[in-house]
């Protein structure tokens, strides 16, 4: 059996969802109809992190906010599949390792609620939560974040995954 050091070192590519996972799941409503979301400084400091030591770095969320963009874009990550109904995720991720030819068995996915099963529930997919996700995603992933979302769930993953291959 592969314990989960060995999954970790195994890892090429990280994808996130957006809410509950790099954000605690709330959306801030202003007047004007704009939305906001707060992202956790340690979480970004990870991922650059990670794409500088080489690693690929994805979003799949059914979010789509000017704001998330320009974030994203300041971070470096410049795999986006953000905006499409939160049930059409698995057509987002399947389209992005189908284009960049990515192992199924080099991913590690991030996320928290319903709409990531059918991409959490893959058997090749290193599968992870952050502590707060539903029930249904915590009993089908690999590995259960001691962190919440938005709170440094992110970067416990990818912080594992970089000291496993002696990268952090």
């Amino acid at each position: 059996m592969t314990t989960m050091q060995e999954r970790f070192k195994q890892i090429r590519t990280f994808i996130f969802d957006v809410d509950g996972v790099l954000t605690d799941g709330s959306v801030h409503l202003l007047a004007s109809g704009e939305r906001f979301r707060t992202v956790f400084i340690r979480d970004t400091y990870a991922i650059e992190r990670a794409l500088k030591a080489g690693f690929r770095v994805g979003i799949v969320s059914a979010a789509n906010a000017d704001g998330l963009r320009s974030w994203l874009a300041a971070t470096n990550v410049k795999d986006v599949f953000m905006g499409g109904p939160s049930d059409q995720k698995l057509n987002a991720y399947l389209g992005y390792i189908t284009r960049d030819s990515l192992k199924e068995s080099e991913i590690l996915y991030m996320g928290d609620d319903i709409p990531d099963f059918p991409i959490l529930s893959r058997p090749d997919v290193l599968s992870t939560c952050p502590s707060d996700a539903v029930d249904e995603i915590q009993s089908v992933c690999d590995y259960v974040s001691p962190m919440l979302g938005g709170r440094g769930a992110a970067r416990d993953v990818i912080e594992q995954v970089m000291k496993a291959q002696g990268k952090w």
